[in-house]
């Protein structure tokens, strides 16, 4: 039997970007936002800093760093594989990736038939 296909996946600028935040900042966690103010922008936040639900949904890590989405949203996107990337331009105003002339962009695939059969979900990591 395969391994299961990883929900989140990181680009290398990503996890460049993520290292330089953990170096000022401490440890941290992903939260994919589902719109609103940031539209649908991953946010960024110091590990304490940030309260995860019991309803909401770890996708699995990125450099060491924890990914959730809200339960509902999931819903919509358990089919997909999000892809975090960094590009040129400002954060979410509440994300730390703020101010340094990059920001987290989520991008996404469709998992084929098979990987979707295979998809399991991680064991949520104390916090």
């Amino acid at each position: 039997m395969s391994a299961s296909p990883k929900r989140v996946v990181a680009t290398a600028a990503t996890l460049e970007l993520i290292h330089q935040l953990r170096l000022r900042y401490g440890e941290l966690l992903f939260f994919q936002s589902g719109g609103c103010c940031d539209g649908s922008s991953p946010l960024c936040y110091p590990r304490n800093e940030f309260q995860i639900s019991d309803s909401d949904v770890y996708l699995g890590s990125i450099g060491d760093v924890p990914f959730f989405m809200g339960q509902e949203q999931f819903a919509y996107w358990e089919h997909t594989q999000l892809i975090i990337d960094v590009v040129e331009g400002m954060g979410g105003m509440f994300s730390l990736d703020n101010g340094t002339g990059k920001r987290f962009l989520t991008r996404s695939r469709l998992f084929s038939d098979e990987e979707f059969g295979q998809l399991i979900l991680p064991a949520r990591p104390a916090l």
